[in-house]
């Protein structure tokens, strides 16, 4: 039995999907197991992360589990939980701003998934972590300015990523967790391509039949904006990151093909998947 923990959200949707292809026994846990929507012969379970005594019925059985947790979630209740079902194995969805060989992380953000790396070093159960920094969904930001006119505005426009699709994610995922062969691996998860935010946009106009422009905004504002309703030490550390990715490329790498037998799909695939998320 596969557990998949943040199975109604990004990345943990596709890859209960990918084991459910498959045919492997999943189970999703979930909050709101009501309203789930997922595939047929997928084991739909209620559990929080933030109430322990959820979590045994929930780990019972389970060889191995993909974590998709959300930023500044505790992870000791839920470690202690999986140690004592008797988990075989972890596969954590961490973040590409972890620096590994760093005490002291440069953010916020990367100190978060950090610290959660080394409490699963610690807990016993073998381990992988799939570092994600850029992923292509975060472009669904674009949606509601397109709904009024063909202008994307957005900070650090010539800030590169090698943005990555969920579902080369979730494949990836998927078979760690069925393959195994990866324990005590860090990997760096990239798309195949370097692409300013403008060249996405310019992208994403090509795929919608649009001529789409782009305008630079002033980071300042937008972030005291943003900080109304968000953590504002994350949407610093965010922004620092965007920063740092000004007028020079972005990584790549070819793990995706090394693990799933496939060339990481195009940002120009993702726009494609996407079309009914941008339509007006």
């Amino acid at each position: 039995m596969y557990l998949v923990i943040g199975a109604t959200a990004h990345f943990g949707r596709q890859t209960v999907e990918e084991l459910v292809a498959a045919a492997a026994p999943v189970r999703a846990l979930t909050r709101t197991p009501e309203q789930a929507a997922l595939p047929d012969g997928v084991e739909v379970v209620y559990g929080d992360l933030s109430k322990p005594e959820t979590l045994p019925a929930a780990l019972a059985g389970v060889e191995a589990a993909f974590l998709v947790l959300q930023y500044g979630m505790d992870v000791a209740p839920l470690l202690a939980a999986a140690k004592a079902a008797g988990v075989r194995s972890l596969v954590f969805l961490s973040s590409g701003a972890v620096v590994p060989e760093a005490e002291r992380q440069p953010n916020v953000i990367a100190q978060y998934h950090r610290d959660v790396e080394r409490a699963i070093e610690a807990s016993g159960m073998d381990w992988t972590f799939l570092r994600l920094l850029f992923p292509a969904i975060n472009s669904l930001t674009f949606g509601m300015q397109l709904q009024g006119g063909d202008v994307i505005r957005a900070p650090y426009t010539q800030a590169a990523f090698s943005a990555v699709h969920e579902r080369d994610v979730a494949e990836v995922a998927a078979r760690i967790l069925i393959g195994g062969g990866h324990e005590g691996k860090a990997y760096d998860l990239t798309g195949q391509e370097s692409l300013t935010q403008a060249q996405q946009v310019h992208i994403l106009g090509e795929t919608l039949g649009r001529s789409l422009t782009v305008e630079d905004l002033d980071p300042q504002p937008v972030l005291e904006q943003m900080s109304q309703f968000m953590d504002r030490e994350f949407l610093t550390a965010l922004f620092d990151l965007m920063a740092e990715a000004v007028g020079k490329p972005a990584p790549i790498n070819n793990v995706i093909e090394q693990i799933t037998g496939h060339p990481a799909r195009t940002y120009a695939e993702w726009t494609a998947d996407h079309r009914a998320d941008f339509a007006g």
